[in-house]
């Protein structure tokens, strides 16, 4: 299991475990982060599942493709540690890793 601890936007922090395989949304959303809207399911279409990642974790995250660059363009909240969870598979590299849930669009 892989932990990580997240912070919701009214500032509520929670480690969870998450199965490796799954996506970073999954994990937050199985976890009752209701505020994670994560609309499309995670397939790269919405943007509701947009985190901030803890800036030691940016260079573990894959590669930021260009629909998911698209998406967060389109975002007031936009930061350097924007990522949209759908699209951060969770691998044991990740373990320990701190996310926040970015304000809603």
């Amino acid at each position: 299991m892989i932990k990580l601890t997240v912070t919701g936007r009214e500032s509520e922090r929670r480690t969870i475990e998450a199965a490796e395989g799954l996506s970073l949304m999954e994990a937050i959303r199985d976890n009752s982060f209701d505020e994670l809207l994560a609309l499309c399911g995670g397939c790269c279409s919405c943007a509701t599942c947009h985190v901030y990642v803890d800036p030691e974790f940016a260079a573990k995250l894959p590669d930021m493709g260009e629909d998911e660059d698209d998406l967060l363009e389109s975002s007031d909240h936009r930061i350097e540690a924007s990522r949209l969870s759908c699209q951060i598979p969770l691998t044991p590299e990740l373990d320990g890793l701190k996310v926040r849930v970015a304000p809603e669009d």
